[in-house]
């Protein structure tokens, strides 16, 4: 049993992996993914008996994170042929994945699960429903009323560049967590969405981009969730803001990657926000897990909610600290590859 990551050549060897383990994608979407998104990606794989047997894809994305931009990627097809199940590669996988993002300077990593419990011993929590609107006609037919005034036609290749900066306008005043547009990731939705019938309709209401919504033949049901795991605990800790002057000292576990094992000072205020320094054990005034920081992170516990965790306990005076902490809250990673 061999764990490593494809050279970009090889990436293509890991399509009849995707087929044998994901047979409801059609193999239109399989022919855009194994054209488009391996392109850029890595993948780990598990090669046993003379072939791959296990894998795993970390798609890039340009992320804005409380205003400040950085590269995280998707975690996408996980996948293990049947025979080579109940071996642990999933988690061999994860945990290759993980170190290769730290030691790359990442501060997360994210994911869309079939099930949450898969996921659970590996750290990621559920930070995000994911909304998605869907537009209901074709070009140039109107659904409904609300839409009289509203020119609805289908994005063109030119349009793209003039769509993603009014998205990241729209975006940056709303979110703090989002994946950055540009022209290039509309150029690649259209194609995304083309591979299975659908198209991405362009909304304008007096010349001006107000919306743009997907159309696909048949609408999913179900809101998709989005876990999230800490890569690097200290950088993703330095890009969030305080409400006021803070100082706290805990521990951080994590049992993957080592260097995130640490004892830290969060200082700071709301004009700097947070700082970190080396701290000392028996300064600490808590534990946090690493899965525990993810949720209070990204607003998906408060500290109260955090010391019924399993692993983490604080003083009083930490919660009452770590409440001046601003969370990543507004959330918007609609992403599905």
């Amino acid at each position: 049993m061999k764990i490593r990551k494809l050279s970009r050549e090889e990436h293509v060897l890991t399509r009849p992996l995707y087929e044998e383990v994901f047979p409801d994608d059609s193999g239109s979407f399989v022919d855009y993914y194994y054209t488009e998104k391996i392109k850029d990606n890595k993948i780990y794989v598990i090669e046993e008996d003379g072939d791959i047997q296990a894998m795993l894809h970390l798609n890039p994305y340009e992320m804005s994170v409380n205003g400040r931009r950085q590269t995280a990627h998707y975690i996408v097809a996980v996948a293990t042929r049947a025979a080579y199940r109940r071996r642990g590669y999933m988690g061999l996988l994860l945990n290759s994945a993980l170190k290769a993002m730290y030691e790359a300077g990442e501060t997360f990593t994210f994911l869309m699960p079939a099930a949450e419990a898969i996921y659970l011993p590996y750290d990621f929590r559920t930070v995000y429903e994911q909304k998605r609107s869907f537009c209901a006609c074709a070009d140039g037919q109107r659904p409904d009323e609300a839409c009289a005034d509203t020119d609805i036609r289908e994005l063109s290749y030119g349009e793209c560049q003039e769509l993603a900066e009014a998205a990241n306008r729209y975006l940056e005043s709303r979110y703090d967590v989002f994946a950055v547009r540009s022209a290039a990731y509309y150029e690649r939705l259209k194609k995304e969405y083309g591979a299975d019938g659908g198209k991405l309709m362009l909304y304008r209401r007096d010349g001006v981009i107000t919306d743009c919504r997907p159309y696909v033949p048949e609408v999913e049901t179900g809101r998709p969730l989005i876990m999230v795991r800490p890569v690097d605990a200290r950088r993703l800790l330095m890009s969030l803001s305080l409400r006021s002057l803070t100082a706290v000292c805990f521990c951080i576990t994590d049992p993957v990657i080592e260097d995130n094992c640490r004892c830290v000072v969060l200082t700071g205020t709301e004009h700097s926000g947070v700082m970190l320094m080396e701290g000392k054990e028996e300064n600490s005034e808590g534990t946090i897990p690493i899965s525990v920081l993810g949720e209070l992170i990204f607003g998906a516990c408060t500290a109260e909610d955090a010391c019924r965790r399993e692993g983490a306990h604080m003083s009083e005076r930490m919660k009452e600290e770590l409440n001046k902490v601003i969370p990543l809250s507004e959330i918007y990673i609609n992403e599905v590859v």
